[in-house]
């Protein structure tokens, strides 16, 4: 049986077209529904209440390259107000290939956690607990920390706004959907991200 047709995969434009990444396209733009940080691009599959971001972040100079993703990683559990965050895996620098990035190579490290997070304002009894993939790729002849985010709930809160979307419980893994798992979408958009127009981080030709 091949792939559904939601599965199939495709270039997307980010900031205008300046960057782009390929990813599934059943992973909708969030702007066409709400606003969204300049920064960022938020796409998501309300169906599997999985979440796709793209984020540029002033160079934190003070985090060292090599573990730099876990720290973001555990930043955000911090933002969101997370329980229970475990850093399950992380990667050393991975080398970019050169040339979609003019030689200006990245310094890409990738972590992957999991943790307890509500949805907006909702409270902590309404939890879900969600994997989360995160690559951040340092362009330093920029001075941008790039974070790409991906969001996979493994279960769904009955108390949570996801329920009435997708259900409570587990989630249904992604092959018996006949979806890309989130795994794999993660490293695709990674490693097809690149920069097109490097003035977008502010007039660097």
């Amino acid at each position: 049986m091949g792939k559904m047709p939601e599965d199939l995969r495709a270039q997307r434009p980010l900031f205008g077209g300046a960057i782009v990444a390929s990813f599934p396209l059943r992973f909708q733009d969030v702007s066409d529904i709400r606003e969204v940080p300049d920064n960022q691009e938020v796409f998501v599959d309300p169906t599997r209440d999985e979440s796709l971001i793209f984020e540029l972040l002033e160079l934190k100079t003070d985090v060292p390259d090599n573990g730099s993703a876990t720290w973001f990683l555990q930043d955000l559990a911090n933002e969101q107000d997370a329980e229970g965050t475990v850093v399950l895996e992380q990667s050393g620098i991975v080398q970019a290939d050169g040339e979609q990035f003019r030689n200006n190579r990245p310094i890409i490290t990738t972590a992957v956690g999991q943790m307890a997070v509500s949805k907006g304002r909702q409270g902590r009894e309404a939890q879900n607990i969600v994997k989360v993939y995160l690559a951040n790729l340092r362009l330093k002849n920029v001075a941008t920390d790039v974070l790409i985010t991906a969001y996979e709930p493994l279960l769904i809160n009955s108390l949570s706004e996801s329920a009435a979307s997708v259900g409570a419980g587990l989630a249904i893994p992604a092959a018996e959907s006949g979806c890309m798992p989130m795994a794999e979408v993660f490293k695709c958009a990674v490693s097809s991200f690149n920069v097109n127009d490097w003035s977008l981080f502010g007039g660097v030709a």
